[in-house]
């Protein structure tokens, strides 16, 4: 029962510690990730275990950058869709952009991508059709390494504290030339790449101007 205004709004229910929790939802595609929960939300309905591990992360708009927490919710349902451990940015909604409390936050296109979607605006439905995407692995921040693709560049943007892009000697604005030899410049296969935990990579950043050679192990740390 999708409300289809401007941008559609979506119910969906979330799992945590064995309590399930029914909320509306932004459904945008547009959105790089695939959970987006105001911390209002979460506070008064989302309850977490004190052992979470939630990480100080930042993320990236229309509307600037904003400080966020990440960490997983056990488990999210969508239609008759179910995920486990599913990432989720929790954050301050200040300017109450998701209309707290009749929107819970967003559902990004890191969920979304991994179905073939029809949006009918007149009959008022959304049809969601599984794709070759659907198993595709959740991105974990196995490295704690945030980029976005801009003016023709992957451009470094976040680096979490404590995590293995911090070790390996990232800066923020450091430019990815290339992954293990890989320069196609692919936003979503270096993605990849950087989700295979255990892996030891050498990437080629461009920073000041000057070519450097980063190593770099890949681990969880969600």
């Amino acid at each position: 029962k999708p409300l289809l205004a401007s941008i559609p709004i979506q119910g969906g229910r979330i799992r945590e510690q064995d309590k399930e929790i029914a909320g509306r939802f932004y459904f945008d595609t547009g959105a790089g990730l695939c959970l987006l929960l105001s911390q209002d939300f979460q506070t008064d309905s989302v309850k977490f275990s004190p052992r979470k591990k939630m990480h100080n992360t930042q993320a990236e708009g229309l509307g600037g950058k904003a400080k966020m927490k990440i960490t997983t919710v056990k488990e999210f349902r969508l239609g008759p869709y179910r995920f486990k451990k599913v990432p989720a940015y929790i954050f301050d909604d200040d300017y109450n952009v998701t209309s707290y409390p009749y929107l819970g936050g967003l559902i990004g296109n890191d969920l979304l991508r991994r179905f073939n979607i029809i949006l009918n605006y007149e009959k008022r439905d959304i049809h969601i059709i599984p794709n070759s995407h659907y198993r595709d692995p959740f991105d974990y921040a196995y490295t704690g390494l945030g980029f976005y693709f801009s003016d023709g560049e992957i451009r470094v943007t976040d680096i979490m504290q404590g995590s293995p892009a911090e070790k390996a000697g990232f800066k923020v604005d450091d430019i990815i030339m290339a992954i293990d030899n890989n320069f196609s410049g692919n936003v979503q296969i270096y993605k990849n790449l950087l989700q295979n935990q255990g892996a030891r990579l050498r990437i080629l950043i461009m920073r000041e101007g000057l070519p450097v050679m980063v190593n770099m192990k890949v681990r969880s740390i969600l």
